[in-house]
């Protein structure tokens, strides 16, 4: 028996023991399709060369220097290639362990601005329902998904929301997609006013809704008058991209593609692949003046942030993406993708929606598909797809609770972007075959 509190304490996991590009392998030697990089994370696929010999090299010259005491080149050199590549208005970069420490410290360095400028009144934040931000205290409490907040709500900051931009679901008839995303946008001048427009801190949303709802991408104009509403009450715009960022819709950062500035970016999963622990909070440049040029010291700090190792992993992961021109082929395998699942299961009963951009896609699940009524909640159709896709020797990311946090089922997708056209058509033949064999188990 195991000794590890494992996710559920009556898993029976396979042993993983090797990866080979866009494959995991377990001891007994079964290959599995990384179909979701894991949890969009895996980017570059399984023991990619380049990474493995920077994180060798590293290793062999430094493991660790605490950054209360040292920087170290890596460090600097990962800093300036993401900045070099990141819009123009974002300046500096504070690297953590992952993603729930990147929405902390955004949520920290957003406070602190805002006690820089003397304004330290500001104490509310704004986020969406059926969102999700991380795990740590902090992050749950802007994260907008019940079925993760639920046992901690006692303990969680009281944060406001709003409704997130689902048009699948709450587009009403006769009502364009434009007029629709100012519509839900509208809602956040609305609590704005309702809170006090000089006592918000910032508006917090993934650019692309990840895990809770499978993966929902804003309409057109939806962030830009999200963003003139935030500029006219001087409340900050938080974009939490750690699923959605670094790649993963076809742009290093996802927000590049609604036309609009963030004031502070969090990222994690795919700047590092997977290789190791990393994360990042990118921001505007005038937070970062304004502590530069104020208390000068970020209250903050955790004892392996700006790992060296950790920092060769991610700055080999972005030059490959660079060098190889890897943005390119998650567009070109992106549209592969859709088009294979839009063409599968054009008629599939079953199969609601699919949507997504570039290597990051949702398909919603429902038990009618012209009425689009979902799955009862208690029925574990998400568990049984993901065994029988890991029978089929596929990894799939399927998620419940995708409308409100009860009802609702849905397969998120987010391959390597090292994927090649071989790799869609097994993807979608192995997903279609899973999800018959568990709507089959149903019945």
């Amino acid at each position: 028996m195991s000794k590890i509190l494992h996710r559920h304490t009556q898993a029976r996991l396979p042993v993983a023991v090797g990866g080979e590009g866009a494959y995991l392998i377990d001891r007994n030697g079964k290959r599995y399709l990384d179909g979701s990089g894991g949890a969009a994370v895996s980017c570059l696929g399984h023991n990619h060369p380049a990474v493995v010999e920077a994180m060798r090299a590293q290793l062999a010259q430094l493991s660790y220097a605490h950054t209360a005491f040292f920087t170290t080149a890596t460090l600097e050199a990962l800093a300036e290639q993401m900045v070099a590549h990141a819009p123009r208005n974002l300046s500096h970069v504070y690297f953590v362990c992952g993603g729930s420490e990147a929405m902390e410290t955004a949520l920290k360095l957003s406070r602190q601005y805002f006690l820089e400028i003397g304004q330290p009144q500001r104490t509310h934040f704004i986020a969406r329902r059926q969102s999700y931000h991380g795990n740590t205290l902090g992050a749950l409490a802007v994260g907008g998904n019940p079925l993760r907040r639920d046992p901690y709500e006692p303990l969680l900051l009281k944060t406001s929301r709003i409704a997130m931009c689902y048009p699948y679901r709450d587009l009403q008839p006769g009502e364009s997609e434009a007029q629709y995303g100012l519509r839900v946008a509208q809602e956040l001048e609305q609590e704005i006013l309702a809170i006090g427009a000089d006592k918000v801190i910032g508006f917090v949303a993934e650019t692309v809704v990840g895990a809770t709802a499978g993966v929902v991408p804003p309409v057109a104009g939806y962030f830009q008058r999200i963003r003139e509403i935030c500029d006219r009450y001087g409340v900050l715009l938080i974009l939490d991209e750690v699923m959605c960022g670094m790649g993963r819709t076809g742009v290093l950062y996802a927000h590049q593609q609604e036309g609009v500035r963030a004031d502070l970016v969090t990222v994690a999963k795919g700047l590092g692949g997977g290789y190791q622990p990393i994360g990042a909070t990118l921001m505007d440049q005038r937070i970062y003046r304004a502590i530069a040029d104020g208390s000068a010291a970020f209250q903050n700090g955790h004892t392996y942030l700006g790992h060296a190792v950790a920092a060769a992993a991610a700055l080999a992961v972005q030059q490959t993406i660079q060098q190889q021109r890897l943005l390119e082929n998650v567009q070109q395998r992106g549209a592969q993708l859709f088009a294979a699942l839009r063409k599968n299961f054009a008629a599939h009963p079953h199969v609601g929606d699919i949507r997504g951009r570039g290597l990051f896609v949702g398909i919603e699940m429902v038990e009618n598909r012209a009425s689009k009524t979902p799955f009862a909640a208690d029925v574990p159709l998400h568990s049984l797809i993901k065994q029988a896709a890991m029978q089929n020797g596929l990894i799939i990311y399927p998620g419940n609770g995708t409308i409100d946090g009860k009802r609702g089922h849905h397969i998120l997708l987010a391959p390597p972007f090292i994927f090649e056209a071989a790799h869609v058509d097994e993807l979608v033949s192995k997903l279609s075959r899973s999800i018959d064999q568990a709507i089959d188990k149903l019945h």
